[in-house]
């Protein structure tokens, strides 16, 4: 059958390649671990195949119906441009996690049947046609993570962070199962589940506020959404790391297609311009809450995964924009939203998977994750350390890489978004743009933090100083991560132009005009960005830079530290070096911790200090609350206490107080100019 003759081939073959997956989950249960790896990575190499294939070929077939499911009705698959493009971020993220998880070296045989089943339920939610498949294949996502996530199930932290997990889990289920019923219209002696049949009745009035509700819940919590985002963190933590890049850079993906899907597609156009308020907000809140708490995290995949929260929340923006846009009739602003958030998704999709590899590379040579015990990385895992300082570059979102291309479009958006609505949401967007730029450097911040941190300076334990790098497999996986990450920053256009059906599919119209293989522009004739010309630029700056040195330079040469921070050299009986004797993972956020992390976090410090008698010095023991529980749940009494003390402390402003408090007075005197406009 020749590809091009029918649309139907593509779907076909997605189809097979998700029921081959589920096969390979009995194989390794069978005992064939390696074979089942083997044969998943193959298979996700060829999904990826045909979905580009799809994605070039530029049309939809039908929808194939599948005998398996409910009694006389099976189920439906289909495949356009939404689905489509966040199946070839599934397919890529599979196929490295597969990879990696061949250098295991047996240690996750217990759970191996599960990583082909969670591609494989996480592909059936992308493929699903109607509502019941959706809603089996995002409940099989969050079993198999679920047993996932309890690989190392003696460990207690490990189980109650997968209890969690389990919790929230349920929790989602419960709000989508209802939102989906409700897009369902019922008709006398049949019901119709599939999405062609929900798009002839879009829902309205009170129903359509019933599924908003319950879709920014039951998707949002899995997709990671502040304030649902509390089991991310944790999970994270206790899931092996090619299970965690599986989870951060896909299964909250396809959360995101979840809401993609109902809320741009089956619940058609024609929803209130105010749809998209609680997306905007909930993201720019999201954003600031996960990027500040990646600079207190001790642990690289908690700081990893509470920049995934960061990003999700960045994303959560550019999607809420889209659905004010497309209310307010502004097909180019909303393109321009949509185009950042899905640009947004392979981004980030990418280099966290890239830096979870890199967290699992790290705790395979150096034996550990926490960034107090790491150091000087660089000399013992050069390609481990290449790779992650790729992927921090593109959570820093430094040019040419892919996350500085996104976060530019989305920001573009941001900033053209005071053309919608009245004064409330055009104050709202301000407010939203303040903090993303504020998300955006916290995230810098952590990304510094990182590599400084844990790959740069001096080894701080014997563990650390004998590390060694991971098998060729893991490392041929982060390697083409990294490869992906450079060349989605360099072609963004790319990136959108494969996006360019699902564009046209959400908000009707796609970045045609203002997208090229080499230029993205907000605006048709405007200047843009060149992510090509940049790389050029500071390819030649380097380069200039590296000549001045040389032709600079005296003779002779003479080594040192990389990154000494000022610290002495070592004694000769403790070649690794004293670990107080250069920055670590806490010291490093002190400073936002004390002025950020106290109000936002519930962040506190306490010293233990050393027994009489003791040489040891005190160590500084950091603790923080979650946001969910430091904002959402203090008693009443508590807020009462500290407005009471901040009172008293007026008397006694520092600079930066007063600044605080007249930034506060010009946002309540923006709320009161809005709430004049409503009377």
């Amino acid at each position: 059958m020749s590809p091009d003759a029918s649309p139907g081939f593509w779907l076909t073959g997605l189809a097979i390649v998700a029921g081959v997956l589920f096969v390979l989950g009995l194989l390794a249960a069978a005992g064939r671990v390696r074979a089942a790896y083997w044969a998943t990575l193959a298979v996700c190499a060829a999904g990826a195949v045909l979905d580009l294939g799809f994605l070039a070929a530029g049309h939809a077939g039908p929808p194939l119906s599948v005998p398996i499911g409910l009694p006389g009705a099976g189920i439906q698959l289909a495949l356009d441009g939404i689905s489509a493009f966040f199946l070839l971020l599934l397919m890529l993220i599979g196929a490295a996690a597969a990879a990696t998880a061949l250098d295991d070296h047996g240690h996750y045989n217990s759970t191996a049947a599960l990583l082909p089943v969670f591609i494989g339920a996480m592909t059936l939610s992308l493929l699903a046609a109607d509502a019941f498949s959706l809603v089996l294949g995002f409940e099989a996502m969050s079993l198999a993570s679920f047993g996932l996530v309890l690989t190392n199930h003696t460990d207690p932290p490990v189980r109650s962070a997968a209890l969690l997990y389990l919790g929230m889990a349920a929790l989602g289920a419960a709000c989508l199962i209802p939102a989906m019923a409700l897009l369902v219209h019922l008709e006398p002696g049949a019901v119709d589940l599939s999405f062609a049949a929900i798009r002839e009745h879009p829902p309205q009035g009170w129903r359509a506020i019933a599924i908003l509700v319950l879709v920014l819940i039951g998707a949002g919590s899995k997709a990671g959404l502040a304030p649902l985002h509390v089991w991310l963190p944790p999970a994270h933590a206790a899931a092996p790391s090619h299970v965690s890049a599986l989870m951060s850079g896909a299964m909250t993906k396809v959360a995101l297609y979840v809401i993609v899907r109902m809320l741009f597609d089956l619940c058609g156009p024609a929803q209130p311009i105010w749809w998209g308020v609680p997306l905007m907000a909930l993201g720019a809140m999201g954003a600031v809450l996960g990027a500040l708490r990646a600079n207190i995290e001790g642990d690289i995949t908690a700081v990893r995964a509470c920049s995934t929260v960061e990003n999700i929340g960045l994303i959560a923006v550019g999607l809420g924009l889209a659905l004010a846009a497309r209310s307010a009739d502004l097909p180019a602003l909303a393109a321009l939203a949509m185009g950042g958030a899905l640009l947004h998704v392979m981004a980030h999709g990418l280099f966290k998977s890239l830096l979870f590899l890199g967290a699992g590379a790290a705790l395979h040579g150096a034996g550990t994750r926490a960034l107090e015990r790491l150091g000087g990385l660089i000399h013992r895992m050069p390609v481990t350390t290449g790779c992650m300082l790729v992927g921090a570059a593109c959570l820093a979102a430094l040019p040419p890489t892919s996350g500085f291309a996104s976060e530019w479009t989305l920001f573009q958006a941001v900033l053209a978004g005071p053309r919608i609505g009245g004064v409330a949401l055009q104050t709202l967007i301000c407010v939203v743009a303040l903090l993303m730029a504020l998300a955006a450097a916290l995230a810098a911040a952590a990304a510094v933090r990182l590599i400084g941190v844990g790959f740069l300076g001096r080894p701080r334990t014997p563990r650390t100083a004998a590390a060694h790098e991971v098998g060729y497999a893991a490392q041929l996986a982060m390697l083409a991560m990294a490869l992906l990450c450079l060349l989605a920053g360099l072609f963004p256009g790319a990136v959108l132009a494969a996006a360019a059906a699902g564009l046209k599919q959400t908000v009707g119209l796609t970045m045609a005009g203002r997208s090229s293989l080499l230029l993205v522009t907000p605006q048709a004739g405007s200047p843009g960005y060149a992510a090509p010309a940049i790389a050029a630029l500071l390819g030649l700056a380097l380069a200039g830079v590296v000549w001045v040195v040389r032709r600079r330079a005296t003779g002779g040469s003479r080594r040192g530290p990389a990154w000494d921070c000022g610290f002495g050299p070592p004694p000769a009986w403790l070649p690794f070096g004293d670990p107080i004797t250069q920055y670590g993972g806490a010291s490093f956020g002190q400073p936002l911790r004390r002025a950020l992390g106290v109000a936002l976090l519930g962040a506190f410090e306490l010293v233990d200090m050393p027994e009489p008698g003791q040489t040891r010095a005190a160590r500084l023991i950091v603790r923080s609350k979650d946001p969910a529980s430091a904002l959402l749940f203090k008693p009443v009494a508590r807020w009462r206490d500290a407005l009471s003390g901040y009172a008293d402390h007026l008397q006694f402003l520092t600079i930066r107080r007063t600044l605080s408090v007249i930034f506060g007075v010009v946002v309540l005197f923006l709320l009161a100019v809005v709430l004049l406009e409503q009377l």
